[in-house]
Formats: structure tokens, C-alpha cells, sequence
């Protein structure tokens, strides 16, 4: 009646209420959404395979009677083997001197087996019973099940083969690599640390994108640069965000959510916006490297700078490539339903393969690149000419701080990424999520700090922006005076210099760092 009946949707609540049985429920190939929550205490067997759209399962003290579970989806398993855990548990806590006496048991004929029925009291109490003998069996048994059961609770109750050989629940299809029996994050440090590193990604790039939205300066080539990289590193501050409120709400419980978060719209959007956000930032950071290199290179060849008509069509063609990118697995190249943390890592086509692999390859390239350009700032700037000792030496830190947080980020993750595209894994999906909360997002968090809120020309639009809020008013006049002040000394440097001086080149590079 209910197998293969592809018109099955629903089953009312209290169908099975008072009814003796069923032993086996088959609801397989149905599309039932949800089971009764009344009448499955006498089910042994639970058929629900090929049902898709059966994505919940009741609350699982109603399975009292269960022993199989053929099901769909392998994340309900994972209700089955917690519930099948919490079982033993109790019984061996209860029961935790009686593992000697299983052991002998099983090694006794069936006529020394110890019953609970009087008429078998045999030698395992006997000596209890002569050293007793005008004792009860619960006064002279120390495993008197009198003792900590009901009469009611006795009934039906075997020794041997309800304890020392208790029937084991058996569920199919078994939770796989990708999908292990845990909660999004898996660890409850990360379930923390999450929360503080996206208020820090979101607050941090928000604040820049306002101040530099805001400012009545001229947009220049780096402020427009500033802006996209800071898009980018909200957008994903706004992924962690969201993969940190999903496992909130499901924590404890993912098994009965898995279905619908993966294949819904929330993880596909979660998905979309990681790797766009990765991959916009990945290429902002390069443009933006590629820029200070450029300015510091040809700072006397004014006809050689790179002005915003320039930048803008650079950046476009960024973000068509972010968009493409992060689409892709949306149409089927590769897939964002593959883990809990919605990231592509489906390999199982080639066309995926390919597709991680490329990605893999464009974030190590753009990698070498900008560590290439620093050197070549710093060979520049590290000249004794050019630029006193301690300025080499603040320069060099900031640099070497700017590589280190894009290794930080891109090595750990290309490095395990590679070698599971090469279907070759060396680290497990739980651990995989280490990464994912303390390096994936380290350029987000840092990024505003060491692109902006560090720089005084962000200070400077900050405190004037404050201003115009009416606070931190003598701050603003102060970075006022001091623009001023910058501003008619560099005319009058200008105008004096008949040629490409190496102060002035140091200057211009000592700005442009400074951006």
C-alpha cells in the first residue's frame, strides 16, 4: 500500500495510534515528507529508501522497538548512531559489574546459563545461596535485578541474551569522509573563534568601504582598489556569518537539518559567496601590489601612471571573473552540496577536477606574483640613497607583514586542496575546518587593517568624517593643518626641481606605500 506509491505525501499524525504494529514500515520510493510522531514504538524495520523528499525524522525516542534502518540519506544514520550510543552507555553504566559474568556466561553449556527464572537458579548464586540459605534470591544475589528494576521492567528480560549479547541497531547508507556524523563546525573552540573572526571581517571592511565611500577626496587609483578589496573581504566575513548561524541553530541536531541546508539555497548562497569573495580578493590584492610596484618603478614618468580609467576596467574584468567562477558549481561543474561547509569540493568528474585544480593554480600564481613585486619594492627602497635607515626598516616590516598573512592564508589551503584534487587527501574534513576558521579568513580580517586603518590617509578621511558627526573635532583640524602643510611644501619642492631628484623619488615611493 505504501511502497513505490509515488503519490504518498503525507500520513496523518495519529494513523498508527493504538495499533498493534506494524513491524515493518516500507516507505520507500514515496514521497513522503514527514512520518507520524505516534504508533513507530513496535517498528523493528524501517524501509525508507529512494523517499527524497523524507528530509526529518521524528523524534527518535519513538523508534524504541528499532533494529534496522534502510534510509536515503546517510546524515540520518548519524541520529541512529548517536541513539544507539546513548543506549549502551546507560546499560553499561548500570550494568558495569556483570562484564566478568558475561564473559563467564558465554563460556558455560546452555544448562549453566544464569535465567532470571527460579526454576534455572544455577551455580553462579550458589554459593551465595549456602552461606544464605533462609535468604531471598535479592537479598544473597549482588546482581539482584530486584534491585534496580521494577517487576514491570523484568518482564521478558534475558540475561545472556539481552545483555551479554544485546541486538545492535543497524543503519544504511553509512556517513562517508565528506560527511562525517557532526555538526557543522565539528569542534566547539571553532563554534567560538567563528563568531569573533566574522564580526571582526564584517565591522572591520564595513568601516573602511563607509570611510572611503564617504570621503570628499578625489578618488584615486588606490582608494578605488581599497574599495573592491574591501567588498570582497566583507562578502566573506558575510559567508562565515552565515555558516556560523546555520550551526547554531542545528547544533546537536545537524542530522535532521543536513538535507535541506545542503541542497537548499542557503549553502548554494554561503558557496557563491566564499568563492567569490576568495577569489575577488585574491585579485584585488595582486592588482593592488602590481600598482605600488608600478607607481614606485616609474614615479618620475608621469605619462606612464595609472589613473582610474585604467584601474576600472582592470577591476571589472575582476569581478566577471569572481562571478564566473563562483558559478560554476551552480551549473554543475563541481558542487557546493558536497560538505556541510559549503565549499566545491566535488572532484568526481574530470570537468571538477579541472575546476578546483585551476583555482588551486591562479591563488599560487598570484601568490608569486605579489611576493615578486615586494622584493622588487624592497630592493628599491632598501637603496641608502633613497631613504634613511629607519624608513628601510619600517618599510621592510610592513612588507614582510603583508607577504606573511597571504602565505598564512593561501599555503595551508592550496596544500591540502592540491593533494585532494589529486584524490590523494592528506587531511580529514573535520580537520579541514580548522582551516577554514583560523587561516581561509585571515586576509578578511586583516586586510582593512593593513590596506587602510593603518595608513594615515585613513586616519585622516576618519577624523574628518568624525567630524562631521561632531566628534573628534581637534583631531580632524589637526590632520587638516597637516595635509595643508604636506601639500605646499611638495609645490614647493616641485617647483624648484629641475629633475628626477632621488629625494623626491623617495618620496614619491615612501607615499605610495603609504596608500
Amino acid at each position: 500500500i505504501l511502497k513505490d506509491n509515488k503519490n504518498l505525501r503525507w500520513i496523518h499524525n495519529d494513523a498508527l495510534r493504538g495499533a498493534t504494529g506494524p513491524d515493518v514500515l516500507d516507505i520507500s520510493s514515496t514521497a513522503l515528507e514527514s512520518l507520524p510522531t505516534y504508533g513507530l514504538e513496535a517498528i523493528q524495520v524501517l524501509n525508507a529508501t529512494s523517499s527524497y523528499s523524507l528530509k526529518r525524522l521524528p523524534p527518535l525516542d519513538k523508534f524504541s522497538s528499532l533494529l534496522e534502518a534502510v534510509l536515503t540519506y546517510p546524515s540520518h544514520c548519524c541520529a541512529f548512531r548517536n541513539l544507539r550510543t546513548e543506549k549502551q552507555n546507560s546499560l553499561l553504566s548500570i550494568f558495569d559489574n556483570f562484564s566478568k559474568e558475561c564473559e563467564s556466561t558465554m563460556r558455560k553449556p546452555t544448562n549453566e546459563i544464569l535465567y532470571r527464572d527460579d526454576s534455572y537458579n544455577t551455580s553462579l548464586w550458589s554459593a551465595e545461596k549456602n552461606m544464605y540459605p533462609f535468604a531471598t534470591d535479592e537479598e544473597t544475589s549482588p546482581y539482584s535485578y530486584s534491585a534496580i528494576f521494577d517487576d514491570s521492567e523484568m518482564t521478558g528480560f534475558d540475561f545472556e541474551y539481552d545483555f551479554c549479547q544485546p541486538k545492535i541497531l543497524t543503519c544504511t547508507p553509512e556517513p562517508d569522509a565528506f560527511n562525517p556524523c557532526e555538526d557543522i563546525l565539528g569542534y566547539s573552540f571553532l563554534r567560538v573563534l567563528i563568531w569573533f573572526i566574522n564580526i571582526l571581517a564584517i565591522a572591520g571592511n564595513f568601516t573602511v568601504l563607509l570611510v572611503l565611500i564617504t570621503s570628499h577626496y578625489k578618488l584615486t587609483v588606490p582608494r578605488f582598489l581599497m574599495c573592491n578589496l574591501s567588498f570582497a573581504d566583507f562578502c566573506m566575513g558575510l559567508y562565515l556569518l552565515l555558516i556560523a548561524s546555520v550551526d547554531a541553530q542545528t547544533s546537536g541536531q545537524y542530522y535532521n537539518h543536513a538535507i535541506d541546508w545542503q541542497t537548499g539555497s542557503g549553502c548554494s548562497t554561503a558557496g557563491f559567496f566564499t568563492v567569490f569573495a576568495s577569489e575577488l580578493s585574491v585579485y584585488t590584492l595582486t592588482v593592488i601590489t602590481i600598482e605600488r610596484w608600478h607607481t614606485i618603478t616609474y614615479a618620475m614618468q608621469l605619462d606612464r601612471k595609472l589613473r582610474l580609467r585604467h584601474a576600472v576596467p582592470i577591476m571589472l574584468g575582476g569581478w566577471v571573473f569572481s562571478v564566473l567562477i563562483a558559478v560554476l558549481p551552480l551549473l554543475g561543474v563541481s558542487s557546493y552540496m558536497k560538505v556541510s561547509i559549503c565549499l566545491p569540493m566535488d572532484i568526481e568528474t574530470g570537468l571538477s577536477q579541472a575546476y578546483i585544480l585551476l583555482i588551486l593554480v591562479l591563488n599560487v600564481v598570484a601568490f608569486i606574483v605579489i611576493c615578486a613585486c615586494y622584493i622588487k619594492i624592497y630592493i628599491a627602497v632598501q637603496n641608502p640613497e633613497l631613504i634613511a635607515a629607519n624608513k628601510d626598516t619600517k618599510v621592510a616590516k610592513r612588507m614582510a607583514i603583508l607577504i606573511f598573512t597571504d602565505f598564512t592564508c593561501m599555503a595551508p589551503i592550496s596544500f591540502f586542496a592540491i593533494s585532494a584534487a589529486f584524490k590523494v587527501p592528506l587531511i580529514t574534513v573535520t580537520n579541514s575546518k580548522i582551516l577554514l576558521v583560523l587561516f581561509y579568513p585571515v586576509n578578511s580580517c586583516a586586510n582593512p587593517f593593513l590596506y587602510a586603518i593603518f595608513t594615515k590617509a585613513f586616519r585622516r578621511d576618519f577624523f574628518l568624517l568624525m567630524s562631521k558627526l561632531g566628534c573628534c573635532k581637534s583631531q580632524a583640524e589637526l590632520y587638516r593643518m597637516n595635509y595643508f602643510s604636506a601639500y605646499t611644501s611638495n609645490c614647493k619642492n616641485g617647483s624648484s626641481a629641475t629633475g628626477p631628484s632621488k629625494a623626491s623619488q623617495a618620496l614619491l615611493l615612501l607615499s605610495a606605500l603609504e596608500k
